[in-house]
């Protein structure tokens, strides 16, 4: 695609525009300018200034006349006393539009902080809720730097209650970003590592789209495209080739798998592993966590969706997707278990206690079931 190629496909319910192509990011400015004149970027801590990407967003933007105030302390798993810090500084500095510059962390922080902004108490009141579609929300302009969550184009942010202790999500229509930039040139610095922990997580918004209860004709179509353009272009990527065909097909597969979450959701894997935010200083990435659970997983839940795990299982040239998901995780280094990061069995339960959010959206059925859930866990150690 150029660079002045606009997405938008009505037909998955995704109100955002997506701008997307090599050197969009830097119309940034010009697209935020048609949502407001004060912004503030939230960004992570380190990368997006290290790689020059923050200077490019600030230049823009005042290019267009839009003043900016940056909040630049979001954590890797964005946690409730951040949101609340930069819906505070928004406040103050008299925030009317929100730029999500960043990872998934950062994308789902700016979320959060365009709707703390509205609220007068903590941005923990709604973690966990569904917000009411004219909840209001200050207009966001979501900037991704890798290719993984599809938050540029979601109804979601996953939030750590920092006193509950308690990870899940703010959800609702109010939260899908005005305008994703989605800009493949972006990724050329992102480290292997990163850009293997964020294409498993595409992977799976993918293979969860597809087998998903809410799962629809359209959505499994997206996750047949996803899954091709990552088992074609990852492993070049992985191995340091720089073309930019590479960078351009991991950033559409991640748009794709966030399509899929806007509307089919995900299924356990997502849910489980949001509990991990239950047990603290467990340092584990979303993709990486994502890895860890889908053996246990796909071994309970490929034989109750036969069709569209077979179909998913024809796109990755393997006899089931358990094969063709084990041949992702050696390929991209994803092969630790829960133990090799410090989870013993003494945690399994806490873990459980933890998982909240839609899990009747599993092919396993709505099933709460404490046993359950504690087997996938136990299977992941």
């Amino acid at each position: 695609m150029t660079t002045s190629d606009t997405l938008h496909e009505p037909a998955y319910d995704v109100p955002t525009r997506v701008v997307f192509g090599e050197g969009t990011v830097e119309r940034a400015g010009e697209l935020v300018r048609e949502h407001g004149s004060r912004a503030l970027v939230v960004t992570g801590r380190t990368a997006a200034r290290r790689h020059g990407h923050l200077d490019r967003v600030l230049a823009s933007l005042a290019a267009a006349g839009v003043g900016a105030t940056v909040y630049d302390r979001v954590s890797a798993n964005p946690r409730s006393d951040e949101v609340d810090e930069a819906a505070a500084l928004a406040r103050a500095d008299g925030t009317d539009v929100v730029v999500g510059l960043g990872g998934g962390s950062a994308l789902d922080a700016a979320k959060a902080v365009a709707v703390a902004v509205a609220l007068e108490g903590s941005v923990r009141e709604v973690i966990g809720v569904t917000l009411d579609p004219a909840a209001p929300v200050l207009p966001l302009v979501a900037v991704p730097t890798t290719a993984g969550s599809g938050s540029e184009v979601t109804k979601g942010a996953i939030v750590t209650d920092t006193v509950r202790r308690f990870r899940s999500g703010i959800r609702g229509e109010a939260l899908f970003p005005r305008v994703a930039v989605v800009d493949p040139g972006l990724l050329a610095s992102v480290p292997p590592e990163v850009l293997a922990e964020t294409a498993f997580d595409a992977f799976a918004h993918a293979v969860e789209g597809s087998v998903a209860v809410a799962a629809t004709p359209a959505s499994r179509d997206l996750a047949r495209q996803a899954i091709g353009l990552i088992t074609a272009h990852l492993p070049a990527a992985l191995a340091g080739a720089t073309d930019p065909a590479h960078r351009s097909a991991l950033a559409r597969a991640a748009l794709l798998g966030g399509v899929n979450v806007a509307t089919a959701s995900t299924c356990l894997p997502h849910r489980l592993q949001q509990a991990m935010g239950s047990l603290p200083g467990l340092g584990i990435s979303h993709g990486r966590g994502l890895a860890v659970l889908y053996p246990a997983w796909l071994r309970h839940t490929e034989s109750l969706a036969p069709e569209p795990f077979g179909e998913l299982a024809d796109v990755l040239g393997t006899d089931s997707v358990h094969e063709g998901v084990e041949r992702l995780r050696e390929a991209a280094g994803l092969t630790a278990r829960l133990r090799d990061w410090g989870v013993t069995e003494a945690d399994l339960d806490t873990l459980v206690a933890g998982v909240s959010g839609n899990l009747g959206n599993d092919p396993a059925g709505a099933t709460a079931d404490p046993a359950y859930l504690r087997t996938l866990y136990a299977e992941a150690l």
